[in-house]
């Protein structure tokens, strides 16, 4: 595995692979790599010729200081298991280099980017849509493949694809979960002990709302979900919405939810840590 710093360099090696007609697959993460990250390169070693994985903590999508000061920040770690799980080229620019000026543009994303994360963390998918289609224009891969964690991250990043005329197959992969159940996340080291023991009583409460959908209205199984995380120690519903898969609009009724099953989406706070998760119905 390589590990290339500049964007020069990035493309070089890209339009050489191009060149000889290898398929190329970029996996976008932002470090402190776990088993979720990990199946998302596999996925594209599986599909691709040449896979380009970025590590890189993007400043443009945190509207909290503090979250971007603490994100978990591990590159030798990180590219121990990048260069175990197969990959071609590492990617780890430093912002100067992805941001040599500040970055001014605005995307018109439209609704599926004002609910939920978009209504809490303004200007967030903003800065997902910025480093994105940076790294699409860097890359300009076959492939790109996200986790289905940030359900609501890979309809925007559809969205700023059509917008900016992107030719690129996006492949959503299946949430990674621990043991427990507990959704694979980089924020997870930062819980306690405790924390870490109640925190998946997230999945179990979704898991367990499934069931019922056939005899409950959505406000009642929202309000179950609501109220049965918030009773456990340390835990706070930020958001619980259902909704359409495509347009991730929240669902007054089941039957609502035209474009597939529905998806609960729901953001907790554990402790200070905000852990996010969803299910379909």
């Amino acid at each position: 595995m390589e590990v290339i710093r500049t964007i020069k360099a990035l493309k070089q090696k890209v339009a050489e692979a191009k060149e000889k007609n290898k398929s190329v697959g970029l996996v976008p993460t932002m470090g402190a790599l776990h088993q979720g990250h990990i199946s998302l390169v596999e996925r594209a070693r599986k599909d691709n010729d040449v896979v380009v994985v970025s590590v890189f903590v993007n400043p443009t999508q945190f509207n909290n200081p503090e979250d971007l000061r603490t994100y978990p920040r591990t590159e030798e770690a990180d590219c121990a298991l990048l260069e175990k799980a197969g990959v071609d080229y590492a990617f780890i620019p430093s912002v100067e280099e992805v941001y040599p000026e500040p970055d001014t543009r605005r995307f018109d994303l439209g609704p599926v980017a004002e609910v939920m994360e978009g209504a809490m963390r303004p200007g967030h998918f903003n800065g997902v849509a910025q480093i994105v289609s940076k790294l699409f224009d860097m890359v300009q891969p076959h492939r790109a493949y996200f986790g289905e964690k940030d359900f609501q991250q890979i309809a925007v990043i559809r969205k700023m694809a059509q917008i900016c005329g992107f030719d690129i197959d996006i492949i959503d992969c299946p949430i990674k979960r621990e043991a427990d159940g507990l959704a694979m996340s980089s924020r997870n080291v930062r819980l306690t002990p405790h924390q870490r023991e109640v925190a998946p009583a997230i999945h179990k409460v979704l898991s367990e709302s499934v069931a019922m959908k056939n005899s409950n209205s959505v406000e009642e199984v929202k309000k179950f979900v609501t109220d049965s995380i918030n009773s456990v120690d340390e835990m706070e519903v930020e958001y619980y919405e259902i909704v359409d898969p495509l347009t991730m609009q929240p669902i007054e009724k089941w039957e609502d939810a035209v474009n597939g099953n529905p998806v609960g989406c729901v953001t907790v706070y554990c402790g200070n840590v905000r852990l996010i998760d969803n299910i379909k119905y």
